[in-house]
């Protein structure tokens, strides 16, 4: 049986359509099943492409729009060209959304679309999120938040029925791999882009790699720490020609912003 609050998003996210629906599609979870939610509507999904995100959730925003027919924007944004982002202040986040949706909401107004929607959701509001100050000042619509939605409901929404990203891992930013203040440059976000797909190879689907100059912290969930250790001998090596001179395993496992303490 539906959910209540999935019944009352429906109509609300009807009730949008006259006026146009633009959805900013990142590729996650939660913006892959609102917009799964919108496909009849008449949506408008406007990816924004950086450098910090992987090659491999670009490729999924466009096969996802085009297996639904959504209509699909791609814009290029280089944050490393903003000396506000690429210093990666505390207010980091902040900054890069607030440059994000400015574009998301040209493109929407381009279309005549007036509602910009995206998917966070209600466990966003508890946590350190600077960037969801950006959502307010620019009027963003976040429908999973105003109707209470979890992530964890919204994965059950989505695997019942029967979309195969309901169990998708989250992967932020790739700017929250460094401390607050590193000097982000192209070489070393692509190194660490580079270290977790070849990870990710080796089975490990859900991590961070963190980076502190030249170690390499590895978040993982605590129970693949045995079949990590079993692979070792394979990793280790690997990920020492990136670069890194020392690579250690986090023994608090895989936790979310473990880098804003």
């Amino acid at each position: 049986m539906e959910s209540n609050k999935l019944k009352e998003l429906k109509k609300y996210l009807l009730s949008l359509k006259e006026q146009g629906i633009c959805l900013a599609f990142s590729g996650g979870v939660d913006s892959a099943f609102l917009l799964y939610l919108c496909k009849d509507l008449n949506p408008l999904a406007v990816t924004v492409k950086s450098i910090f995100q992987t090659e491999e959730e670009i490729e999924f925003t466009a096969a996802f729009c085009r297996k639904y027919n959504i209509k699909h924007k791609v814009i290029t944004f280089n944050p490393l060209d903003d000396n506000e982002i690429s210093t990666n202040p505390k207010d980091r986040c902040y900054k890069c959304k607030n440059r994000i949706f400015a574009l998301v909401k040209r493109e929407s107004l381009q279309y005549g679309f007036s509602n910009v929607l995206d998917g966070t959701n209600y466990d966003d509001l508890n946590v350190y999120r600077p960037g969801l100050k950006v959502l307010n000042e620019l009027k963003i619509i976040s429908p999973f938040a105003k109707f209470g939605i979890t992530k964890k409901e919204i994965r059950e929404f989505a695997k019942a029925d029967g979309l195969d990203f309901y169990d998708k891992p989250s992967n932020p930013c790739a700017a929250t791999r460094f401390p607050y203040g590193t000097d982000l440059t192209e070489e070393m976000v692509n190194k660490v882009k580079a270290a977790e797909r070849f990870l990710k190879a080796q089975g490990f689907s859900d991590l961070r790699a963190r980076v502190h100059r030249e170690i390499l912290r590895l978040e993982i969930p605590k129970s693949d720490f045995y079949p990590f250790l079993d692979k070792k001998n394979e990793i280790v090596p690997e990920l020492k020609t990136l670069g890194y001179r020392y690579i250690t395993l986090d023994i608090e496992g895989l936790r979310q912003g473990s880098m804003d303490n």
